[in-house]
């Protein structure tokens, strides 16, 4: 059983990649899907999505546009996607990509304020 969930997460976020690339047009950024995950039942989904763009308001445009859409989103994804129900979408941002540049950058500072002396005792001769 829970194989078969992994899988329909998989299948919803890739049909709801497609349907909000395709059709929806948003000016200030891309909108990325990074995960969906659906009830047990089948009836809910809540769909976490991301924003690449540069306007500190992007995040709230994007998901003001999604729900705008969501009843679109939601009959153009029944068509593509056949289970037993349509599930009712539910859109969250998930910030885990900004937390991981941020990480990622922390590292980089790190790694930039540290000495290179691997380097300078490989190059001393023994």
């Amino acid at each position: 059983m829970k194989n078969r969930m992994v899988r329909v997460n998989e299948l919803l976020k890739r049909s709801i990649s497609e349907i909000i690339r395709k059709e929806l047009t948003f000016e200030k950024g891309l909108i990325t899907v990074s995960d969906v995950k659906v009830s047990p039942d089948l009836k809910n989904a809540t769909v976490y999505f991301g924003v690449i763009g540069k306007d500190a308001s992007a995040e709230h445009e994007a998901l003001k546009a999604l729900m705008g859409n969501r009843s679109k989103i939601q009959a153009l994804m029944s068509k593509d996607v056949v289970i037993k129900y349509t599930p009712h979408l539910k859109f969250v941002l998930d910030t885990s990509i900004e937390r991981g540049v941020r990480v990622l950058q922390i590292l980089d500072d790190i790694g930039l304020a540290e000495p290179e002396s691997d380097e300078d005792e490989n190059n001393q001769p023994s």
